[in-house]
Formats: C-alpha cells, sequence, structure tokens
C-alpha cells in the first residue's frame, strides 16, 4: 500500500484526484488538517512521510513543496506550471514515445501537462517526431475549454445568478500571446517557432477541443487526411487512453464537433478532417480528465506499477 499526500486539496484539481483515490484499497491517503493546510513543517512531514505526493498549488507554492522534500524516495506529481519545461522533471504524457513512459515509470519528479498543452502536444508532436511537420512551421491553434479550467474563481462568476451578460458567450483570452501553456507546447513539440494560440472559455463546466488547422502544401511530408488520420492511429496504437476517431464519427455529428463530449472521461479522442488542401486535426477530451486530475492519476498508476486505467473512466 502507498501513502499518498495531496498538497493543495482544496483546489479543483486537488479535490478531484482525493475523491477518486480517498477509496482505493491500494493507498492510505495522508491528510492534512485544514487550519494546517499553509503550515510549512506539517506540509513538510508529510510530504516526507509519503511515497508520492500531488502538488495542486500555484507555481510557486508548488517550487516551496519541491524545497522541502528531503526524503529522496519520495515521488513529486506537480500539476502546477512550475516543472514543465524545467530539465530533470518527466514530462507526464506516456503516449508519446517509449522514452516518456519510461521515464515517468522510473522518475521522482514528474510535471502533469496542462489542459490546452495536452491537446496542442497529442496533435503536433507526432507530426514533429514524424518528420512530417518542419520544427519551424507557422502553427497555430484553437482552444475550447469550459470554465472549470480557471478554477474555484471562474467556477464562481459563471454559476452565479447574477453573472454578466458577456459570461453567456465564448470569450477569447489569451490574447497578448503569452498563454502560460507556451513554453510547453514549444519544448515538448521540439518546436523552434512559437505557436499562435488563441484559447476560448465557454459557458458549460468541463471538456475540450484543441484544433490545429495545417496547410497540405506546407508539410515536409506531403499527406492527405485519409493517410493522416491513418498515421495518428499508428502512432496511438495499443495506446488505451486516446484513440482516432474515424472518418465517419464527425460526419455523424452533422458536421459538429463538441467541447464537452467527453466531460467526466479521462482519454481523448483525435479527429482529422477537412479536405486534402487544408486539413484540420482536433483533440477532445476533459480538461478536469485527460487535461488534469486524469492524467495525473494515469502518472500515479504507472509509478505504482498498478493497472493504467486503475480508478479512471474511459
Amino acid at each position: 500500500m502507498k501513502k499518498v499526500f495531496i498538497d493543495g486539496s482544496a483546489g479543483t484539481t486537488g479535490l478531484r484526484i482525493y475523491d477518486r483515490i480517498r477509496e482505493r484499497e491500494d493507498i492510505e491517503l495522508m491528510t492534512i488538517a485544514p487550519e494546517l493546510r499553509k503550515d510549512l513543517e506539517e506540509r513538510k512531514r508529510l510530504i516526507n512521510a509519503s511515497d508520492i505526493t500531488f502538488l495542486c498549488l500555484p507555481d510557486e507554492a508548488s517550487k516551496e513543496s519541491v524545497s522541502l522534500v528531503e526524503n529522496e524516495d519520495v515521488v513529486i506529481l506537480d500539476t502546477s506550471t512550475a516543472h514543465r519545461t524545467a530539465d530533470g522533471w518527466a514530462y507526464g504524457f506516456p503516449e508519446l514515445s517509449a522514452k516518456h513512459r519510461e521515464a515517468i515509470v522510473k522518475g521522482k519528479r514528474i510535471a502533469v501537462p496542462g489542459c490546452h498543452a495536452s491537446g496542442f502536444i497529442s496533435l503536433v508532436y507526432p507530426l514533429i517526431a514524424g518528420g512530417i511537420l518542419a520544427p519551424d512551421y507557422p502553427l497555430a491553434a484553437f482552444s475550447l475549454t469550459g470554465y472549470s479550467g480557471g478554477g474555484k474563481g471562474m467556477i464562481a462568476a459563471y454559476e452565479a445568478e447574477d453573472k454578466a451578460e458577456e459570461f453567456f458567450s465564448p470569450r477569447q483570452y489569451g490574447i497578448a500571446q503569452q498563454h502560460k501553456h507556451l513554453p510547453e507546447m514549444r519544448k515538448v513539440c521540439g518546436l523552434t517557432r512559437t505557436p499562435l494560440f488563441s484559447p476560448i472559455v465557454d459557458d458549460y463546466y468541463s471538456g475540450m477541443l484543441v484544433t490545429v488547422p495545417l496547410h497540405a502544401d506546407l508539410m515536409q511530408k506531403k499527406m492527405g487526411v485519409a493517410s493522416l488520420r491513418e498515421y495518428y492511429a499508428d502512432f496511438y496504437a495499443g495506446s488505451l487512453f486516446v484513440s482516432v476517431a474515424p472518418e465517419e464519427d464527425a460526419h455523424q455529428a452533422s458536421g459538429f464537433l463538441a467541447g464537452n463530449t467527453l466531460s467526466g472521461k479521462d482519454s481523448m479522442r483525435i479527429y482529422v478532417t477537412g479536405n486534402d488542401e487544408r486539413i484540420l486535426v482536433a483533440s477532445q477530451f476533459d480538461n478536469l480528465g485527460k487535461g488534469a486530475s486524469g492524467a495525473a492519476m494515469q502518472c500515479m498508476n504507472l509509478v505504482m506499477g498498478c493497472e493504467e486505467t486503475k480508478g479512471l473512466f474511459l
């Protein structure tokens, strides 16, 4: 039985992890008294007494928690942005390659991917790794998310009875092109040009749809819709969490892809649509699932050597 501590269990991601693992028979969940949540010495004691600690904290608080680690055997799973591009940290997306999976299984420091970044990387990493796109391809992406991705403050704003009229409409943000997920999107994919990125939050609780448009004539390896779909299917063959939708799936939805289709799930579905000149690749998942707590728990399962899907919903 593994001892697990969640540092920051009062936040959206921490609460979801807590709810999912508290009934597991292979985990002893270590808890902190509410009045001691910000007590440095108590947090230090629990972190070092654990086998696995989840950090569900703002960036600076996550860095502080890592500095408290004295027990070299403790595995840290950080859900913040703080360590996603840091040297010595495994990136928690095992489907990308055997090397990524091995780094998670053997790692003591694991950075859980960001939600927007998960969708972008699931689409772009295979294209760069396979030489289909050059690292300097002028990439752009749109990302539609439910409001739960903004944490407690945004959830409260969207669920308020007197919310402003603008909250009933999709709202684009990150307009200064400085979104915090951009560094990991660029580094993990091996890009030499930072993507143009347009995240959009809408009036629904959870679910995400990240779309990347591609010009076929700018590809290093010329591929059409059918051949690119087949490439993704081969790349993710054997994955328990990432699947590639057949052509008819998009048509059965009357040509629409919804952001909330996989809400409540920990899986991810990739679509390849458009035509052989202008291709759209899209990644559909739950920002709280494969985009946050689900990905964190998948990494924990790999560290523990148990069934990868244990406690998760596909």
